[in-house]
This record gives structure tokens, sequence and C-alpha cells, in this order.
């Protein structure tokens, strides 16, 4: 998630300095009434509450249930196939913004009504964490839907081990590290005066406008590489395996542990599109919205609240990490009964020490990497 690509906000900084009127960010290049204040007006009052809100929601909900989902997924060698560890990648990323980037955005959006007081570093770092953030979801959303195309498509085909899940563990993660840098080399604190020398500071991306054919390329690029792409593909490999689960006759005789592993396989599938339908409604009001922004300005012309409204629409998109949250969490893997396992070994240890912790394992540590889990159950 990018802060701010305001190439607009940077070409009425450019020329403030010639032109006979206050900038606000509410607006493009218009003048404004001495007393106007878009952070003092009800429609910013009421977008302040919803991303407060939202903010809360990820905090808490992120917070508390990737933890819960890395914990359990470090102590029982039952949860680590090769799915969770991907998912454990998207775990990590979202846990990281909700206890390091929201308290952060909820102190400039809710607190200070958009002033950054902070410094420069943390501004840059906040942005470029919340953008890898986003990119390494992405990308193991795209991983996780590919290796279950492979596992239920092509069965018979060799899946990938250990070592080369490990390798694309690490692609993802470079490869979000990489594409985000430009979203912190161009974060920059900006102080703005709103009204009656009222400043405030303004911490985002600022691209002069010199820069705007490679911020529009660099955003198109982005567009299309971490999310129509994804997307795209994603949709592909679930509507593949929608037919090779629901309409392919299954031959022979069904016995019923086929019949419990054919719905433990739609079950899977069903969650995860329902992952990638919510990402989509989730992130594709926030790249049309950029959209139009960044290529089409005039349409926004007279709109002086159109940040704000941008403000909600990205808290919106991050929200989405809620939603991956909860089904991963409680509806795919119900981690929290392992959890309540763990805290009841801590708390009540067993009198036969480790055996009775390996016992929790459920002498799974031999599973083969290409055998698939995804069902599993504490009895």
């Amino acid at each position: 998630l990018e802060f701010y690509r305001e190439s607009n906000l940077s070409c009425a900084l450019n020329h403030a300095s010639l032109l006979p009127f206050n900038f606000s960010y509410g607006d493009y290049d218009l003048p404004l009434d001495e007393d106007e204040d878009v952070t003092k007006t009800r429609t910013f009052f009421a977008a302040k509450i919803v991303i407060g809100v939202a903010l809360a929601g990820i905090m808490l909900v992120c917070g508390i249930g990737n933890f819960v989902f890395i914990a359990a997924l470090a102590r029982y060698k039952k949860l680590r196939n090769l799915t969770n560890l991907l998912i454990a990648n998207l775990a990590i990323s979202d846990f990281l913004v909700a206890i390091i980037c929201c308290p952060f955005e909820m102190d400039y959006y809710v607190v200070r009504q958009l002033s950054w007081e902070h410094g420069h570093v943390l501004c840059a770092a906040i942005n470029y964490l919340r953008t890898v953030s986003l990119y390494v979801s992405t990308n193991a959303l795209l991983a996780i839907a590919v290796d279950r195309y492979l596992a239920i498509v092509h069965p018979l085909k060799p899946r990938m081990n250990y070592q080369t899940a490990t390798f694309l563990i690490v692609l993802v993660w470079m490869v979000s590290i990489l594409i985000a840098i430009p979203s912190a080399y161009f974060t920059t604190e900006t102080i703005l005066v709103i009204v009656k020398s009222q400043e405030k500071i303004f911490c985002g991306q600022i691209w002069s406008v010199d820069q705007q054919l490679y911020y529009k390329s660099y955003f198109l690029f982005i567009f299309g590489l971490e999310f129509v792409g994804p997307v795209v593909t994603m949709t592909l490999c679930y509507a593949r395996i929608s037919q090779e689960l629901w309409f392919k006759a299954v031959p022979g005789f069904q016995t019923e542990q086929i019949r419990k592993r054919l719905r433990c396989r739609r079950k899977t599938v069903l969650v995860l599109m329902c992952i990638l339908t919510a990402y989509v409604l989730c992130w594709a009001p926030f790249y049309g919205l950029t959209i139009v922004r960044d290529f089409f300005p005039t349409v926004f012309v007279k709109e002086k609240h159109y940040l704000t409204a941008f403000y909600v629409v990205e808290c919106i998109a991050m929200s989405n990490s809620m939603i991956n949250t909860v089904c991963f969490v409680t509806v795919k893997h119900n981690t929290m009964k392992y959890f309540k396992k763990m805290m009841l070994l801590h708390w009540y240890p067993s009198p036969h020490g480790s055996k009775s912790s390996a016992d929790l394992d459920l002498k799974t540590s031999g599973v083969p990497a290409t055998e698939e889990v995804d069902c599993i159950r504490l009895k």
C-alpha cells in the first residue's frame, strides 16, 4: 500500500509561489476561503471515525490473530505443510503492519488530523513497510493459488519440496522489497499552510512535475504486476480447480476417505476463493480511484473532499488484511484450538514432560511435504 501517490499535490506545491492563493490538500490548485479547513468539516469527522474503527480493527484482529497463527505454526509440526508456510508470509507481513504501522497511522489520520509529527525517517519507513506488506500479501496469495492448482489439477506431477518453497518465499520478499523502493525514496515531509498560518505536515510520496512520466510508468507497472496480473492468474487457477472438484466425475468406487478428502479440498478452495473476492472488492476501489486521480485529475477539480474520500478508500483496502486473518486463522485452520492447547500445556504441564509435548504433534513430523493436510482438526 502506498501512503500517497500525490502527483497533483506536487504540481500545486511547485506552483504555489507563483499563484495568488493558499493550497489545501482537499483541492487541486483552487483558491480557498480564508476560514476553510477540510479537517474541520463534518465530512472529515465522519471519515475520521471510519478510519479510526478500521485501524483499530486491523490492530486487534491482525495483531492478535496473526500472532496466534505464527505461534501455533512455530509450536506444532502438524501445521507445517507447504501451504501454511506460504500463508505464514502473509501473516507475518500483516502482523508487522498491525503492530508497527497502524499506531502511527492512527496518530496521523485521527489524533493529529493529517499532520505528521514523527520525522522524515519514520515517515519513509512506515510508508515503505506498508507497501512491502501489500506486495508480500499479494504475492503470497498468488503462490498459494498456484500451489493449490498444481496439487489438485496435476496431482501426479512432482510437487515442490521444502527447498523450492523456501526459495519461493525468499523470492516473494525480495521482489516486494525491491519494487517498493520508490515508495520510500519519494516519500517526504511537506509543510502545508491551511488557514490563518495553521501548519500541517504532509507525509507521503511527492513526485515533481518533471517526473510525472516516470511516476505514471511506475504506477502502471505496479498496477499490472501487483494487481491485474495476480488477480487474473488466481481467477484462472481457481476456475480450473473448481471445474476439477465440482464438475468432473471421479472414476471408480468412492470410499468414505476419498469423499472426505474431496470435501476438505472443496472447503479449502471455497475459503481461498472468498479471500480472492474480498481482495478484489477491497483493493479495486483504491486502484480505480488512484487511476482517476492521477490520469484524469479534472474529474476531481471541484471536489474539495476527494482526498478525504481517498483516505477512507485506502483504509478499506487495508482492512482486507483482517479478512485474510479471519479466514486463515478461524475458518481454515481453527488455530485457536492449537493456541488453547499451547496455553494449557504452559499453565498445566504434563507429568510426562517432553513426551506429552511431542504427543501434541500427533506424530506428524514425518509427514512428507507433498501430503495435503488442509483439513486437520483437533479431536
